[in-house]
């Protein structure tokens, strides 16, 4: 009987993994979360995982920006588990507008955008946060969420009018 020939596992080059994934790393965060410092602790809890993990990764499940976004979902599931547990007001709810608008730094996304993504639901703002911040394609969108690749267009597509309505002008969302 012949021994089973050992698998190699593919040796990963974290630092390319970085440099070309953080900013859309980061910018599926700012899509999701709102707050810069949030997005930035959520952005390195994500890349100090793919670190850890790096032995992990296993080509045939999927592409690294596979990989790595599905890493980010779990970092994000992570935090608003977090959340949840907390029992504490929302500091902004105590001042008057001014201040809580002085009070929030901006993420690089224009307010009546970020207003209409947060009106719409968790899935769609999943998907909105992978397509436009991610910036993946619909097939790795569907391949991370486990649906098909026409169901993620459908989600785009009814999420993208629900936005355009929310913001009152068809023109600012594309």
């Amino acid at each position: 009987m012949v021994p089973p020939v050992p698998t190699r596992v593919p040796v990963l080059d974290v630092s390319a993994i970085y440099t070309s994934h953080l900013d859309r790393v980061y910018a599926f965060f700012a899509y999701r979360v709102g707050r810069t410092s949030d997005a930035e602790d959520l952005t390195s809890q994500t890349f100090e995982r793919v670190v850890r993990h790096a032995r992990r990764f296993d080509p045939d499940r999927g592409g690294v920006t596979t990989w790595v976004f599905a890493i980010a979902e779990h970092v994000l599931v992570d935090h608003y588990r977090r959340q949840g547990r907390r029992d504490e007001r929302a500091f902004d709810d105590e001042r008057d507008e001014w201040a809580a608008e002085e009070m929030r730094p901006a993420i690089g996304i224009d307010p009546r955008l970020q207003e209409a993504i947060a009106s719409l639901g968790d899935r769609e703002r999943r998907v909105i946060g992978l397509r436009f911040g991610a910036d993946l394609s619909g097939r790795e969108i569907a391949r991370l969420i486990g649906t098909t690749e026409a169901n993620v267009h459908q989600i785009l597509s009814r999420a993208l009018r629900r936005m355009r309505a929310e913001i009152g002008d068809a023109s600012a969302v594309r």
